[in-house]
């Protein structure tokens, strides 16, 4: 099984390994640098509304035409596609110049039969079959180029685009796409494929029926006369005038085909994903009456294309086919019934001489030659001009697969840099100033705009300040070791200064004309900083991050087991930074990689591995802490019971929701960041393993920060940032206490002796029920059971409210700390009592 994926190379590049007819075929990557997506930004200005809803064959499709094709997908006159499409035309030109050939031939070969001359036919047919080597050969390598051209575009475009949408931080385009962009993966798949073949098809359809019309024009005006050429160009034009007049707008209507493919794309995909969630609720039939509905969209869309192509088809095959072919006889008889084209063939009536009957046979001889000669090109003609005709039926698709393309390209191209916080050489802490969390939304046009053109307006998500604040002016600073716990009702922004913190979102400042907010924290650990490390007896060997997230929903990429818990590290980059042997010298020379910027969450191996020679498996050492970092997250028997560390499924699948949880938790233990932020994710793990996972996590100096709703966590923390969210009279008013002090204690004490004098009462409650069942009566039997039933949940109930006191009793009695700032976690307790 192959484990490697890729090699890293010391320019930068990858080299892609790919398994291939019992061997591995290696393929060389190169990413596209930032500094070409700099220089590309103002060759793709955005586009105004109207002509992205109305794609045409004007001077806007030109210029985008122009960009993809020549920044993008034949960069330089000297890449690859750039010889494919040289060696390309030359085979179009090629296989023009033989049907010119052919036809002469044809027309040789029919002369020498009428002459009954049987060694010029023996040897025309011999010149025949050698003409039908090239051509032949001619024919199958366009046909193998066109295809290879459209592959090639497909791959260039790919690639520069997934360089472009899959950006790292702060860019993050594949994270604010959706808030520009619908359907993102059918722009870049399916519209991407749709595009290289069209304009790979298109090429040739254009480029081979332009040199028929010129040269096979050419070669029949030598027959033709002037009379007949002039014949022949207005042919051509009142076929154009009329076919232009009766062709519908085929970009506009195969955009909107691509829109509504992508929509019923991305259900059928909604569905794959959500599987297990509908079949809880029984969704199927729900969800085949959304898929109904959007496919339903799809076929009348495209069943109305089908009904606006039979006109259109119906005027092109009766001009093309039988209006070509009519001109076509007429212009054949032009040198049969004018004189000065009778004196070239011999067949001037005006002679008093009687032809012999030599001459005769020649004569007709001759006439048979070039009808049949002057015939074949015509219907090279009427193809090469039926070619072009649908040509531009197919330049309007390009038109529309063209616009959404060049859409997409522009988008990522001007979607604003999300904020980047800033990083603090010799600090140990994370801080937020003067920080409102607020929801990013795309910026809507002022009136002061109206003058601005659409392309000219860029894109942005600002913050509406006519709404609350989620959280405002939230001041807050977190130092190595002080544990935060985050918690608050649904929907008061706890998630959101997660974002903040991550970039995702950007921080806004505190009310009109405040001080800038500022959100700033250390730099990742570097090569310098391991070798500190280790000389003060640490003998952890990677720099650690600064900050690692764990989002609510757990992500299982596609891998293997051992690579869920490295991600997003590769495998590659896992067997150099562990290997065996070779490493440690490196670190020794200060040139161990670090691989985890701020800017980038791949490993930069090139200096290491310009100092070692790569090696194909981990060390020992490296298997040894896999396994103990699943012992300690209780998921040890995974390897046992799927098969090894190196079995490939999808794990989404195989995994349950808690095991999906403490995978993401063994991936902390393995990165050891210095601050983890922890979102809801083990709410489903049980509270015994929670809390090992805790005490793991601590041990290894990771500085935790918790969002969390369950009070049982409180004791694994020193801060308690509490938020009462966008409502009521203080919207974003936020509270930050600590968590075990005296005073906190004897307020929660005061608490607890309330609750207990109220569930003293529980048993006068239930006194008086039987009194009330007494005066009242028990007439039917089934009343007595519902009775007794009330009175059983009473009692769980009871149970239940001294079980929540006990917990609350042990969380408070186990924290200690000194108080910081106003507040008290006592009102959270306070508040989950009540729940």
């Amino acid at each position: 099984m192959l484990q490697q994926v890729y090699i890293d190379e010391e320019d930068g590049s990858q080299t892609l390994l790919v398994p291939y007819r019992e061997r591995v075929v290696k393929v060389p990557i190169h990413p596209t640098p930032k500094s070409q997506f700099a220089a590309d930004k103002t060759h793709f200005p955005l586009l105004p509304p109207q002509t992205v809803q109305k794609p045409n064959i004007d001077r806007a499709f030109i210029a985008q035409l122009r960009a993809i094709l020549f920044r993008v997908a034949i960069p330089s006159w000297y890449s690859s596609e750039a010889g494919i499409v040289a060696l390309h035309s030359s085979f179009l030109v090629l296989r023009t110049v033989l049907s010119i050939l052919v036809a002469r031939l044809d027309g040789r070969i029919v002369r020498d039969l009428v002459k009954a001359d049987g060694k010029g036919f023996l040897k025309g047919l011999g010149l025949w079959f050698l003409l039908a080597i090239p051509s032949t050969i001619t024919n199958s390598m366009i046909r193998h180029l066109q295809s290879l051209l459209a592959l090639r575009l497909r791959t260039r475009l790919t690639r520069y685009l997934h360089d472009l949408y899959l950006s790292s931080n702060p860019d993050l385009r594949y994270y604010r796409s959706s808030s520009y962009l619908e359907g993102v993966d059918q722009y870049l798949t399916a519209d991407v494929d749709a595009w290289s073949n069209a304009m790979s098809g298109l090429y040739g359809n254009l480029l081979k029926p332009s040199l028929d019309l010129l040269l096979f024009t050419s070669q029949l005006s030598r027959s033709l006369g002037v009379r007949g050429t002039l014949l022949l160009f207005l042919n051509y034009y009142g076929t154009v005038a009329i076919l232009k007049a009766v062709t519908p707008a085929f970009g506009r209507l195969a955009a909107v085909e691509a829109r509504l493919e992508g929509e019923y794309r991305a259900g059928m995909g909604r569905v794959g994903r959500e599987a297990e969630e509908v079949a809880f609720y029984d969704g199927g039939a729900r969800e085949r009456d959304i898929l109904t509905d959007a496919y339903m969209k799809l076929i009348k869309h495209v069943n109305s294309i089908y009904k606006i192509r039979i006109a259109y088809e119906w005027t092109e095959d009766y001009v093309i086919k039988y209006l070509w072919s009519a001109a076509g006889y007429g212009l054949i008889a032009v040198p049969i019934l004018y004189t000065r084209t009778k004196r070239s063939l011999g067949l001037d009536t005006a002679s008093p001489t009687k032809p012999t009957r030599d001459a005769s046979d020649n004569v007709v001889a001759g006439r048979t030659e070039t009808y049949i000669s002057n015939r074949r090109l015509l219907l090279s003609l009427a193809d090469a001009g039926g070619r072009l005709m649908y040509a531009y039926k197919d330049l309007l698709e390009l038109a529309g697969l063209t616009t959404r393309l060049y859409t997409l390209t522009s988008t990522l191209l001007n979607m604003p840099s999300g904020h980047a916080p800033v990083l603090v050489e010799q600090g140990d802490t994370v801080s937020l100033t003067g920080v409102d969390v607020r929801i990013p939304r795309i910026a809507k046009d002022g009136a002061n705009d109206d003058h601005t053109s659409s392309s000219e307006k860029p894109l942005a998500l600002t913050a509406d300040r006519n709404e609350p604040p989620l959280v405002k002016d939230l001041t807050l600073t977190i130092r190595r070791g002080e544990h935060l716990l985050i918690t608050g009702s649904n929907g008061v922004g706890k998630t959101s200064v997660a974002r903040v913190l991550a970039g995702l979102w950007d921080p806004s400042a505190s009310g009109a004309g405040g001080d800038q907010p500022m959100v700033s924290m250390p730099r990742d650990e570097t090569e310098a900083d391991v070798m500190l490390r280790q000389a003060t007896g640490d003998p952890h060997a990677r720099p650690r991050p600064t900050l690692y997230i764990v989002p609510q929903r757990a992500y299982m990429p596609t891998g293997s087991l051992l690579e869920q818990i490295i991600y997003p590290c590769s495998y590659a980059s896992f067997v150099q930074i562990t290997a065996p042997s070779g490493a440690p010298a490196a670190v020794a020379e200060g040139v161990f990689p670090a691989f985890l910027r701020r800017s980038s969450s791949m490993l930069t191996l090139s200096a290491a591995q310009a100092s070692y020679a790569p090696s194909t498996e981990p060390s020992d050492r490296a298997i040894a802490e896999i396994h103990d970092i699943l012992q300690k997250v209780h998921l040890g028997y995974l390897v046992g019971r799927e098969g090894g560390l190196h079995v490939r499924k999808e794990w989404r699948d195989v995994l349950s929701g808690g095991e999906k949880q403490r995978m993401a938790i063994a991936r902390v233990l393995w990165w050891r960041p210095m601050f983890a932020v922890l979102d809801e994710c083990t709410s489903a793990v049980s509270s015994d393993v929670e809390g090992r996972m805790y005490e793991a996590a601590k041990a290894l100096d990771i500085t935790l920060i918790t969002i969390s709703l369950r009070p049982s966590l409180m004791k694994y923390h020193n801060q308690l940032l509490t938020l009462h969210g966008p409502s009521g009279s203080s919207p974003g008013k936020w509270t930050l206490s600590r968590i075990g002090t005296p005073e906190e204690r004897m307020s929660l004490n005061r608490e607890i002796g309330m609750l207990e004098e109220k569930l003293k009462e529980v048993e006068g409650w239930e006194a008086r029920v039987q009194e009330l069942d007494a005066l009242l009566g028990v007439e039917e039997e089934v009343n007595g059971h519902e009775e007794e039933e009330d009175r059983n949940e009473d009692e769980e109930q009871a149970i239940k409210a001294q079980e929540i006191l006990d917990e609350q009793l042990e969380a408070v009695t186990s924290s200690d700390g000194e108080s910081e700032t106003g507040g008290s976690a006592s009102e959270v307790a306070w508040e989950n009592l009540k729940s």
